[in-house]
């Protein structure tokens, strides 16, 4: 959903050589003062070409030339993290995102996401590779059997930049927003891209990482399938407890890419092999976050669902900004469902799924900055598409049974509905209107009726022009200035950008 959303953060964890990952346990806090001696930074240095040469076996990447590496300390880091929170463009993004995700009901109203995303930054971060000035910084207060698993992964993220130039792969983007529908469709037609290459690039470092870890004991990825399935059900918060009292979406969004993309990674590792999972996926990435969850369709170059926006400016442009436009990706959905219906709804609509966007607009009535930062001066709309008319039926009566939560004086208003396929509801934001037909699920909020319906007719018209409907799910290349991307895309980029996060491995 929220573009450019899905975080990013290195998980360090204290894999000594000899351990397993399902053996091993993230280290205690270490004293805000403690440094490690001479000795242990010399040990440290010394063992980062031997680790190099690992990763480059294992992943058939090669080494082109020797990796920069720098000790820092935990003053330098905070410091690189409040500069990147206050200049980088993805941390602006995803800032802009926040009030999408509130309308949405995946922060709560009164959730203040820049400080929480600090807090759990500095709790998270345990080592990165930069790939503007080619270095690996190491911790000045960690031990090297802490970090020489660590380094594994980020060494894995040196060679991925030695192959492909990351800064290059990665593009930095525009923050221009779509004004017009050839726009429109351009964003929704690239959206997931940032959100598909985060996790290529972590499931590939997570893979490098697990067969150091296994490798004493003679194993690897390959040969001890299971251990994928440990780390997906590690739950374990206790030595992080900003990321205990996270949202679910930041959770989510934090593991994804470690989680989703090492099960992408041993996936395709098992049907093509080391140069088709490493070089192979670097030189066609896969763009969805269907195709991370769906290995085999992004092998078999399946056509991802994708939808189309139609004309929807002359109807909107007089009274609102446009704001946001994007994918509601399998992702979003997963997250989405799993927080307004639980596990068991999330398990089972989560395969259903066939396609989404949405739409987020800012009424021209906001004036002051506490007007625009409130949810109230947002209006949106979202077209979900199923796989089967009962996943669609499902889908809508979740979401109108959550319209309570994140609404105040939520009340159906059944004499206005035109018939069977629409529910209305009046909320403390303005109308609700869910329209279900057939396949597809039509939510407006904070619209007025008679716009609502009239997007209902042109947003599910569109989709059934067979001939627009198929030239949307070509692939395109990304447009240079193309910031669109899955409504959770921005949290998975920035952090991914940050360095490696405890909280993925092992605990």
């Amino acid at each position: 959903m929220a573009k450019h959303l899905v975080l990013v953060l290195a998980a360090a964890v204290g894999v000594c050589p000899g351990q397993t990952p399902t053996s091993a346990t993230v280290p205690k806090a270490t004293p805000q003062d403690a440094h490690i001696s001479p000795a242990q930074a010399k040990e440290l240095f010394n063992s980062v070409g031997v680790i190099l040469k690992f990763a480059s076996d294992d992943s058939k990447l090669a080494i082109k030339h020797d990796v920069k590496r720098k000790l820092t300390t935990r003053e330098a880091v905070e410091k690189y993290l409040v500069e990147k929170m206050n200049d980088d463009k993805d941390a602006k993004r995803m800032e802009r995102s926040e009030i999408v995700l509130k309308k949405f009901g995946l922060l709560d109203r009164d959730f203040q996401l820049r400080p929480f995303l600090l807090q759990l930054l500095k709790e998270q971060i345990e080592a990165y590779y930069d790939s503007k000035t080619k270095t690996v910084n190491l911790l000045d207060w960690a031990t090297p059997d802490t970090q020489k698993p660590v380094l594994a992964h980020e060494l894995t993220h040196a060679l991925q930049d030695q192959h492909v130039d990351l800064d290059k792969w990665e593009e930095g983007t525009s923050d221009d927003l779509s004004r017009n529908v050839k726009q429109d469709n351009e964003h929704i037609q690239t959206d997931e891209r940032d959100t598909a290459r985060e996790a290529v690039l972590e499931g590939q470092a997570m893979a490098v990482y697990l067969d150091y870890a296994l490798a004493p004991s003679g194993k690897s990825l390959l040969t001890a399938p299971d251990v994928v399935d440990n780390l997906a059900d590690s739950s374990d918060t206790s030595d992080s407890p900003v990321l205990a009292r996270a949202p679910l979406v930041l959770k989510e969004s934090l593991l994804f890419p470690y989680q989703d993309g090492l099960k992408f990674e041993q996936i395709v590792l098992k049907d093509e092999g080391q140069a088709g999972a490493f070089a192979g996926v670097l030189d066609r990435p896969p763009d969805s976050s269907y195709e991370i969850m769906n290995p085999r369709a992004y092998m078999r170059k399946r056509q991802v669902p994708v939808l189309q926006m139609p004309d929807v400016h002359p109807l909107l442009d007089a009274d609102y900004e446009p704001y946001d436009v994007g994918v509601m990706g399998q992702l979003d959905v997963r997250m989405l469902t799993e927080l307004f219906g639980g596990q068991e709804m999330s398990s089972a609509l989560t395969p259903a799924w066939d396609g989404g966007i949405y739409y987020a607009v800012q009424s021209k009535k906001a004036k002051t900055d506490a007007e625009k930062d409130s949810t109230t001066s947002v209006a949106l709309f979202y077209l979900s598409q199923w796989k089967t008319p009962q996943a669609a039926q499902a889908f809508t009566k979740m979401y109108a049974d959550e319209l309570g939560k994140k609404y105040s004086n939520v009340t159906r208003d059944t004499n206005d509905e035109a018939d069977k396929t629409e529910q209305i509801y009046n909320t403390s934001e303005g109308p609700v209107v869910l329209t279900t037909q057939d396949r597809m699920v039509f939510v407006s909020e904070s619209f007025d009726l008679t716009t609502a319906r009239k997007l209902a007719f042109l947003v599910t018209g569109a989709q059934q022009n067979d001939e627009a409907n198929q030239a949307a799910r070509f692939r395109v290349r990304p447009l240079k200035g193309d910031h669109s991307a899955e409504l959770n895309a921005g949290m998975v980029h920035f952090f991914s950008t940050c360095g490696v996060m405890r909280a993925a491995l092992p605990h």
